[in-house]
């Protein structure tokens, strides 16, 4: 199956610029959340408001000396979900910018994603970092999360659904299996300690072999993997969003399945996902 990675980062501008730091409190704060609490042109209002961050500030000073997003982040130790940049010029010392926000950005700013700010000024330009931080979920919670994973994968599958060009009528349920799941968690944890991700592992083996290799006897198996993902309710809907990850997902011919994450926060996903499909003689 084709690997997924659910990361998304947003540039809506970027100009290149050196400046001094502008507290968000500064006026441009107060701005954006009175724009997300009372909406704008494209967009309701309602969102919570956004928090300051210090190192979201080094994300825009970085952006605004011509930084590419992805090097903005690293260098300024912070990683986001989903992360939008803007640019405002010209804004006055009150820092009052809800008017453009309002009219150019309205979208952006009221994402109710969003929790977080940073900015950055130079002059009577603004450059501002509006993001949903990357916060994973604590190993802890795994046998949570993969009853979670599980329901909604059997929600899925309870009803007919069309997977790129394939028809599938609704499948049984499938169950959780302990072999399989030691399988997911032990390859999630390879990705993720080798920063990598894809169906043939470092040391050669494939999805069949992992699963042989565990003492798991089959007649079916298979395997999704994604990365970056936090949630399982984005996790299970990235998947039937991909045709071969929805196949996999609506098979009639798998009966059990293991799925587990594993996190590294120095990778560069962070966190990585495998479920594994069989099926007994």
């Amino acid at each position: 199956m084709t690997q997924l990675r659910f990361r998304c980062y947003r540039r809506v501008m970027l100009l290149l610029a050196l400046g001094v730091p502008l507290p968000a409190s500064a006026g441009v704060l107060d701005s954006v959340n009175g724009v997300r609490t009372r909406g704008c042109p494209l967009a309701r209002g309602g969102s919570a408001p956004l928090r300051e961050n210090r190192r979201l500030d080094e994300v825009a000073r970085q952006i605004a000396a011509g930084a590419a997003l992805d090097a903005a982040q690293r260098r300024a130790g912070y990683r986001a979900l989903s992360l939008y940049t803007i640019s405002i010029a010209p804004v006055d010392a009150s820092g009052e910018v809800s008017a453009t926000l309002g009219r150019q950005f309205c979208a952006q700013v009221t994402d109710p994603k969003l929790r977080e700010i940073g900015s950055w000024r130079q002059g009577e330009r603004v450059w501002l970092a509006l993001a949903a931080p990357f916060e994973a979920p604590l190993p802890q919670e795994l046998p949570a999360i993969a009853r979670r994973v599980l329901e909604l994968t059997n929600r899925a599958r309870g009803a007919p659904r069309r997977c790129g060009a394939t028809e599938f009528a609704a499948a049984a349920p499938l169950a959780s299996d302990a072999t399989l799941t030691r399988v997911a968690l032990d390859y999630a944890r390879d990705m993720a300690r080798l920063n990598y991700m894809d169906h043939t592992g470092r040391d050669g083996s494939t999805p069949a072999q992992r699963i042989s290799a565990a003492g798991y006897r089959w007649i079916e198996a298979g395997e999704n993997l994604a990365s970056g993902i936090t949630t399982p309710e984005e996790l299970v809907a990235g998947w039937l969003h991909s045709p071969e990850h929805c196949a996999n997902l609506m098979a009639p011919n798998f009966r059990e399945v293991g799925v587990a994450f594993a996190l590294n926060p120095g990778s560069d996903a962070g966190i990585y996902w495998a479920m594994e499909f069989g099926t007994r003689p």
